[in-house]
This record gives C-alpha cells, structure tokens and sequence, in this order.
C-alpha cells in the first residue's frame, strides 16, 4: 500500500516530515489537505485521524497523527544508519531527544502566540509575547554552539527545528541570532529538497502573516 501523507504546504510540521523522509529516499503519496475549505473535517480524513490534524501520515494501514513521533518512525523503520538517532548511545540519543521536545513544548508554541492571534484573531501583535520568543530563540542560539541542534552532527531534531525555525524567519527578525542564521544556511545545503518542500511553504505562512498585519496597519 505504501505511505500517504496528508498535510498541507504552509505547515512547518509537515515539511519537516517531508525533509526527512526525502533525506531518507522514502517515497510518500502527497495528498494537500485545504484546512481553510474544511477538508480536515470530512468523515473519510476523521476516520484516518479522529483529531482532524495534519500531518498525518499512514504506512500500510498504520496511522502516525503527530509529526514529530512521524520523523521518529520514519528513522526508524527506514534509516539505514542510526548517524541520525543513534539510539545505541544514550546520552546522544537523549540530546536528540531533549531537543526535538524543546521544539514542541517551547519554541513552536512560543512562535505560535506571536502570529496565531494576528492571523486567525486579528488581534493587535503583542510585545511581550514577542519577547518570550526571543527568550526562547536566545535558548536555540547556544543550543546551536556545537554546529547542530543536538550536538556537532546532523539529526532528525534538525529536520524538526529547521521546518520551525525558517518559518519563523519569514515572520520574525532574527538578526540578533546569527547562529540561528548560518544554521539555516547550512540546513539550505544539507537538505534535500528545501526549496520546494519547505522554503516555499514557510513563505506562504510568512505572507499570511505579514498580510494580517497590513490589515491593522
């Protein structure tokens, strides 16, 4: 049967899937999901994911509902090598590990507060939210001391923190962070398939959120 992945071009979680699984030669079926036509909530995609999210990704009948327990799987069941979670070593496995859930419990949501309420509220941006983003963007610039996020060699808390991570520089200033900056240039090189699996996505995300914006100007 093979892989389908439902998912939609402007979400940072999906692309960073899609990084991973072209780094990994894994072919996918892609199949866009148009969140704002209410595709999610058709019965035949609620009986794939009760949640009604995306990405979603299905491996020979298998439901995988969250993205980042997706690039795990994904490594997994078809990494060939262990370089990109080397999970015969703890403490590196580990770092993997930390940073991949900084990702989801701090920088996502942190993002998140900024431009979710200025694109779906049209509420006004608000500085302090802005600077617990920096707070948190100042976190990922140390974290980034060794060269890559979890320490001196590329792994799949890369591909997470890359999809996040560039879809915030569409949005946010990030001159202050000029680790953050070369990371993303080296990730540009490194990754395969950047532009048209994740640059092009992040812009999209990027103007919705500047057009939101010129709304309240």
């Amino acid at each position: 049967m093979g892989i389908d992945f439902y998912t939609t071009p402007a979400s940072a979680p999906g692309r960073m899937v899609q990084l991973l699984a072209k780094h990994l030669n894994v072919e996918m079926n892609v199949k866009h999901i148009d969140l704002m036509k209410g595709e999610q909530l058709k019965p035949e995609f609620i009986a794939i994911n009760p949640q009604h999210t995306v990405p979603t990704l299905v491996d020979d009948g298998f439901a995988i509902t969250e993205s980042r327990a997706q690039l795990y799987y994904l490594q997994n069941k078809y990494g060939k090598t262990e370089s990109l979670y080397p999970v015969n070593d703890i403490q590196k496995r580990t770092l993997v590990d930390m940073r991949i859930f900084f990702d989801v419990s701090m920088l996502y949501p942190k993002f998140g507060d900024v431009v979710y309420p200025v694109m779906f509220g049209g509420q006004p941006l608000d500085p302090t939210k802005v600077d617990k983003l920096n707070d948190t963007l100042g976190f990922v610039e140390l974290y980034l001391k060794d060269g890559y996020i979890a320490g001196s060699e590329l792994s799949i808390a890369d591909f997470s923190m890359a999809a996040v991570l560039s879809t915030i520089e569409t949005c946010h200033d990030l001159s202050k962070f000029p680790g953050i900056v070369a990371y993303l240039e080296k990730c540009k090189v490194e990754m395969s398939g950047w532009e048209e699996l994740n640059q092009q996505g992040a812009n999209v995300f990027g103007q919705w959120y500047k057009d939101a914006l010129a709304k309240q100007a």
